[in-house]
């Protein structure tokens, strides 16, 4: 005690009280190392940690991995099995048909390098089919985008190889995945977006169709697919009206290759097909008809083409034109659509020069 009856703290309690104190912060700095190396490993993340996010956000890397990894694979079903044994990495070089009817991961790899064959055989599978091949979860959609960024040769720069997909449009998540390769001093990149929601696109459009075909001729259908990828026929049907009576077609097989054109014709076996990759019998059926019998009335009647999800209770109008006699409809002369809405009788006009398989 000093002479004022207070005490004096020995330098012996201060040297341990700051030893305390550098003891707690480094036991404090330990702690919050060994919470931070926790939340690593266990990989957390400070936000909204939502799961569907989580979930659209890994299938966006997931299958990016699986499109880039490898060259891909194509199983066959017999008898609705799948026939493991004849199952091939060289999916590019089947049909869209036969691809119709089996199992497919489209890799896009040869090697270390992007298969410029691989990308040009996208357009032969389904979106459906790219979909369940990536294993993306129920009600996901996917858009792709592969693109020259750089190269030697400027007029390659910029250039889409392949775009399709779904648009996120009615999705409320939405990521993106993307990665670039190298090859020949050409940069490109493949960019897959992934979201939840939306509905596949209902992209195939009647582009010309023949209901008083000359020489008798069977009457046709043009239709092209605006999409990238390849469109199943699986819920889009054909509905007529008119004089030749009331009828409709629902399809439940056949694919419209990604940026092609398809006929239906009734009656294959004499269709002139221009550039169109697969013709379609509507004739057996009695949709379409042949020489002197009439599946689209010739002076009056109404087509339409529909597309209906597996849930729907009736198809969407995507095309429909109607026409009587003012319309003017000669011998040889078809209605061909003219790029506006498909279902407004304005965007369609009589030409008097049929292009079968031509647009």
């Amino acid at each position: 005690m000093d002479g004022r009856g207070g005490c004096v703290r020995s330098p012996v309690d201060t040297d341990e009280a700051v030893v305390a104190v550098v003891e707690f912060l480094s036991a404090f700095a330990l702690f919050l190392m060994i919470l931070t190396a926790f939340m690593s490993l266990a990989q957390l993340e400070l936000g909204s940690n939502d799961p569907t996010t989580d979930l659209v956000d890994r299938s966006a890397v997931e299958g990016l991995e699986r499109l880039t990894s490898d060259e891909g694979w194509f199983v066959p079903y017999v008898d609705g099995v799948r026939d493991s044994a004849n199952s091939t990495s060289e999916w590019h070089k089947i049909s869209p048909v036969d691809i119709e009817g089996g199992a497919i991961l489209p890799g896009l790899m040869n090697g270390d390098n992007l298969d410029s064959n691989r990308i040009a055989a996208l357009a032969n599978v389904s979106l459906g089919d790219v979909i369940t091949g990536l294993g993306l979860p129920d009600g996901m959609q996917l858009r792709l985008v592969i693109k020259v960024e750089s190269s030697d040769d400027s007029e390659r720069t910029g250039k889409i190889l392949f775009e399709g997909g779904s648009k996120r449009m009615g999705a409320s998540i939405s990521s993106i995945a993307s990665r670039t390769f190298t090859n020949a001093n050409e940069v490109t990149s493949v960019t897959l977006e992934v979201h939840n929601g939306g509905t596949p696109p209902e992209m195939l459009r009647m582009t010309e169709f023949s209901p008083r075909p000359a020489n008798n001729g069977p009457e046709w259908i043009e239709v092209q697919n605006l999409n990238g990828f390849a469109l199943s026929l699986n819920g889009w049907s054909f509905e007529r009206n008119g004089s030749s009576g009331d009828m409709d077609h629902l399809f439940t097989e056949g694919v419209v290759p990604g940026g092609e054109i398809v006929i239906f014709s009734g009656d294959i076996t004499n269709q002139e097909t221009g550039a169109a990759s697969i013709v379609y019998d509507l004739g057996s059926s009695g949709f379409l008809g042949v020489g002197s019998i009439d599946g689209l009335s010739d002076t009056a009647g109404r087509l339409k083409l529909l597309h209906a999800n597996s849930n729907d209770f009736r198809g969407t109008i995507i095309c429909l034109y109607e026409w009587n006699p003012s319309t003017g409809i000669s011998i040889n002369n078809t209605i061909q659509w003219n790029g506006g809405t498909p279902t407004v009788d304005s965007s369609w006009n009589v030409s008097s020069t049929p292009t079968p398989g031509i647009v």
